[in-house]
């Protein structure tokens, strides 16, 4: 069962673990008790689960909403968009003209996601859209000028360019020199005063928007715009046969506000929520064949979407197609009604993302050996690890997973020799704004491009200049990094037994779902537990069995931890230790179990 204690304070450490074989200080997630009184009372919640939601932030008033959020409450008015009205007049102007329509899209799930719902509103309405879809190696990301010319050249009679195009100036300058109406639907952050001429911009991050709407993807911008749109084209009479339900596409922008890892709260909480609700029935074809090449060819039943399915077995497949094949891919088959169009691209993206597991796996290797390798590396503040022919198209997802590893701010650079340019991608950690360093060093002359925000940044470089980065990043993010150290944490939400953490916690918790940024998956520690049978697994995972004196035992797995300390403690038998981890559903041979899928391990003599 889960502890119901009073809280730990920080200092001494949950459980006493002040430094984990990962470095970390263990702390039980702060909650006012009053408020955590409250909502158990109120809403008739377990004291863990109560304390959970305050420990959230949810307060009195939002709670009933958060725990059933439907988009009847949340829904915000379109209106509230800057140039959303606008947009929506526009593309109903369009639509009635029959004029030709082209959806420029980011080449990843969000801007797949948001030109596949945009296209199907049309195509419910009678028009059919063209998608174009830079690719990531030869275009880069986001308009271009010679994107624009090519388009009004092959007849194209308005732009909507969706998760890119706020910041493409020089583009849309282009667009308005050769009269090609664009209509920008974005998400990215602006700079105040830098609202670029175009027939409109809805972007919940321009300066002047009041929406309140900022933490959306452009997915749910996009899902918005439809809104907007049924509500143009009934104010003129062209529904008259009924209007697009634009609620079966949920599931459209549930994929976006997932993928692009939005904070989960309010009226994005709804449109995942909600969204993966519609997907549960795999009624779009291009998801229902995308999930079934990800079971392995199964037709049986594919059951409840979740987080899970979204993050780690839909979204990095459409991903793929951006990062090492073809970049339009994803958009084509979130938007195609054609079972077996569905049924080809699904195969040819799962084999995509085979390849790229690979090609990540490859450089990952080679960045881990770089940096054990140099002395110096290890005690930086910032990694920057460089070497040639490191595909653009991994590069950010290894940052990510060494960032994770080395809990620091890392940046890889895939370097081009016959272009003598080096393109880099960073992660950072909480409290060490990345971002600001890279833009820092552009306007010192060290880059050739760059810039980001505090959690991830982008970078291009002289392969020569490395070096100089390299110290120019670790001396301007030194005092972020250790200030951040020393608060790096993980946040408890309830301790359980082995016995205890069966499925009726698991299912508690899982009214706090769905869970993302700005809703934290719910973590559980046990303590005292011993390992038995430790098993090495294929791509440095570990699985075990932990026992404690509840008599319980718990199945566990520990992801790519071979080769870390914590990987290394848990093949040892000997001796109790603390872990910290989500419960997942083990439903294997129909048993309706739980396995604990540990995040972190501590040593009670070492902390």
């Amino acid at each position: 069962m889960a502890d119901g204690g009073a809280r730990i304070e920080p200092t001494g450490g949950y459980l006493g673990v002040t430094r984990s074989l990962s470095g970390r200080l263990w702390r039980q997630r702060t909650a006012c008790p009053d408020l955590a009184r409250r909502h158990q009372q109120a809403h008739g919640l377990s004291e863990p689960l109560a304390r959970a939601l305050a420990a959230r932030g949810v307060d009195d008033a939002a709670a009933a909403d958060f725990l059933n959020p439907t988009l009847k409450a949340l829904f915000p008015d379109p209106s509230s968009f800057a140039d959303m009205d606008r947009a929506a007049g526009i593309l109903v102007d369009a639509l009635e003209a029959r004029r030709r329509i082209v959806v420029f899209a980011d080449y990843d799930v969000d801007g797949a996601s948001s030109a596949a719902l945009i296209v199907r509103w049309f195509r419910a309405m009678g028009l059919d859209l063209s998608i174009y879809v830079p690719d990531r190696i030869a275009e880069g990301y986001g308009p271009s000028p010679a994107a624009f010319r090519r388009l009004k050249a092959e007849g194209a009679d308005l732009v909507v360019t969706v998760d890119c195009g706020a910041a493409a100036h020089d583009a849309l300058a282009c667009a308005g020199e050769i009269g090609l109406p664009v209509v920008v639907i974005d998400h990215h952050l602006m700079r105040p005063g830098e609202v670029p001429p175009v027939a409109a911009l809805v972007n919940p991050n321009r300066p002047d928007c009041g929406s309140g709407q900022g933490h959306l993807a452009a997915a749910g911008v996009a899902f918005v715009l439809l809104a907007a749109l049924n509500r143009e084209a009934r104010r003129r009479g062209l529904t008259s046969s009924g209007e697009p339900d634009i609620r079966g596409w949920l599931d459209l922008a549930a994929m976006g506000a997932v993928c692009d890892v939005t904070q989960l709260t309010g009226f994005n909480r709804a449109l995942a929520a909600q969204g993966l609700k519609v997907m549960s029935g795999w009624a779009n074809p291009g998801l229902r064949a995308l999930m079934t090449v990800a079971k392995g060819g199964s037709t049986a039943d594919l059951g409840a979407a979740s987080v899970f399915h979204v993050g780690f077995m839909l979204g990095p497949r459409i991903n793929a197609g951006g990062r090492i094949g073809r970049s339009d891919l994803g958009a084509r088959l979130l938007s195609t009604d054609d079972p077996a169009e569905a049924a080809t691209l699904a195969a040819e993206l799962d084999a995509l993302n085979a390849s790229r597991k690979q090609v990540e796996a490859e450089v990952q290797e080679a960045a881990v050996r770089q940096i054990e390798r140099e002395s110096n590396f290890g005690d930086a503040p910032c990694l920057i690890v460089a070497d040639d022919g490191w595909h653009p198209g991994v590069i950010g997802i290894v940052a990510g997973r060494l960032r994770e590893r080395y809990r620091k701010p890392t940046v890889v650079i895939g370097v081009d020799r016959a272009a003598n340019v080096g393109k880099g991608s960073g992660r950072s950690q909480p409290g060490v704004n990345l971002g600001r360093a890279v833009q820092a060093a552009y306007e010192s002359g060290l880059l050739l491009a760059g810039g980001g925000h505090a959690m991830a940044a982008g970078l291009s470089v002289r392969p020569e200049a490395i070096p100089e980065l390299r110290e120019f990043l670790c001396a301007a993010l030194a005092d972020e990094t250790c200030a951040a150290a020393a608060e790096d944490g993980l946040d408890i939400d309830a301790l359980v037994t082995a016995r205890g953490a069966d499925r009726a916690i698991w299912r508690d918790f899982q009214r706090l779902a769905p869970f993302g940024p700005g809703n934290p998956e719910p973590m559980f520690a046990a303590a005292d537990v011993r390992v038995e049978r430790p098993m090495a697994l294929r791509g440095g995972h570990v699985r075990c069995t932990l026992t404690d004196g509840s008599g319980g035992r718990l199945k566990a797995v520990a992801w790519r931890a071979g080769d870390t300390e914590a990987g290394r403690r848990l093949m040892q038998e000997g001796g109790a230790i603390h872990v910290a981890g989500r419960l997942k559903p083990d439903d294997w041979q129909g048993r309706e179990g739980v396995e604990l899928e540990i995040e972190d391990v501590a040593d009670p003599r070492r902390t």
